[in-house]
Formats: structure tokens, sequence, C-alpha cells
């Protein structure tokens, strides 16, 4: 953990599932899943209460069905599961690093996770438990971005931490366009007038209703989390 007291009290931590794929064209890469995991523990470990969504892109996404010839809501289904086998790999790696977990499903399925209840996942947080929500909301045609939102909300986290592979929100997207340039804060206007792609529509506009504030960073940089919870201007805040 970085110097300086965390900004953030209870945070929720959004993860896409390629995030753990590493250098690996498909599945988990343990080594980033160990990253990952000593990063989340870091920051526990200095007092932020951390809620973390998983997505499942890594082993199968909903959308995917629709040129396979699988129903979409079968499809979609389909992916909440792969968000579970994610969140159990993620609970596996958090627990072998010697820190106590929850993994709570929106699907019952009481033999692997805790069904998600508010106030019990409320309560895990308190006693300092990192809490792992998987299978998405539990409905089709909602991706694992509007699940972080709506367990956020939920939870009465005080900010999304999206993670992902670039440094935060550019003008144009940097992997393909070398001239965009990146925001260090952007309002939740802006984002919508100039069609910036932060969140999908539904995950975006319940951050915006809710007044829940979003960092975009780079979360495979070594110790970034980190900075993120103690307020460094790390990534790009989308803020009111």
């Amino acid at each position: 953990m970085t110097n300086g007291s965390p900004k953030y009290k209870r945070v929720l931590l959004k993860l896409s599932g390629e995030s753990l794929m590493g250098d690996k064209s498909y599945g988990i890469d343990d080594k980033q899943l160990n990253a990952y995991a000593r990063e989340i523990i870091s920051v526990v470990n200095a007092g932020v209460q951390v809620a973390v969504v998983i997505g499942g892109g890594n082993i199968y996404r909903g959308m995917q069905a629709e040129g396979s010839g699988i129903d979409r809501v079968q499809g979609d289904h389909m992916g909440m599961l792969a968000t579970v086998i994610n969140s159990l790999a993620l609970q596996s790696a958090l627990e072998a690093a010697g820190h106590k977990t929850r993994l709570m499903s929106a699907i019952k399925m009481e033999q692997i996770a805790e069904p998600f209840i508010r106030r019990r996942a409320v309560r895990h947080l308190e006693k300092g438990r990192i809490v792992i929500f998987g299978a998405g909301t539990g409905n089709p045609y909602f991706t694992t971005d509007t699940a972080a939102s709506l367990r956020a909300i939920e939870i009465e986290a005080d900010v999304i931490l999206k993670g992902t592979r670039v440094d935060g929100i550019y003008t144009a997207d940097p992997e393909k366009d070398k001239s965009a340039k990146k925001y260090d804060r952007i309002s939740f206007a802006e984002v919508y007038e100039k069609g910036l792609n932060v969140m999908d529509m539904t995950a975006f506009t319940l951050c915006k209703e809710n007044e829940l504030p979003i960092i975009v960073f780079d979360m495979n940089k070594p110790g970034n989390l980190a900075r993120v919870v103690t307020g460094e201007p790390v990534g790009t805040l989308v803020e009111f």
C-alpha cells in the first residue's frame, strides 16, 4: 500500500473477465489472478471495504449466443455461470493469500455461494471480508457493468473503480488512435454529449441517477489500486 490514508471507506471494484486472461487468449492466467489478489488485499489491509464484480468474457459472453444459434436468454445464463467460475477463482486466490472472503450469487447455488442479501453483504464488508458478487444481476440482457452499478448502489459504496487495461477515458480508443487524449476528470453530462464508452448505458445511467462517481484506471499497473483509494489522480474520474 502506498503512503497516505484511504479517501474511500467502501468501494466496488469492477473487473472484466478478459482481464484475468493475462497473456493467454482464453481462460484464467494464475499469475494475473494472484497479482489482482495481492492488490485487493493491500487496500483491505489499509482499512478499505472492498466488494468485487467480475465479468465472464474470458469464458463466455451471452452476446456470443446470437452468432452461434443459442437463444440469447440461454446464452446470458451461460455468461452468468462464467462469472461465477471467475469469482470462485478470485475467491480461491484471495483465501490462499490469507484473507477471508464471501462469494454471493444472484442465482441460487447454495453449495458454492451464498444468495445475495444486501444486509448480509454489508455486514460481511463491515467485518473486513472481501465480498465477491457473482452471476450478474441474475437476469438476462443485463451486463456485469450493470450488476456492478446496482450492487454498488445497494451496498452504498463511495465509488465504482473500473479496472481496465488502459489508464483512463480517452477522446478515442488509444489502442487505435495514437492522437487520443486522456481525460483526468469528466462529468456525466460530458460523457453523454461526447458519446464516450465508459459503461453500457443502463449501468452508466444508474450511477448518474444515484450520484455514484466512477474511476476508470489501469488495474494491471502494480500499486494503482492503492493509489486510487488514497485519492491520487490515477485514471479518469467521472463526476457530477
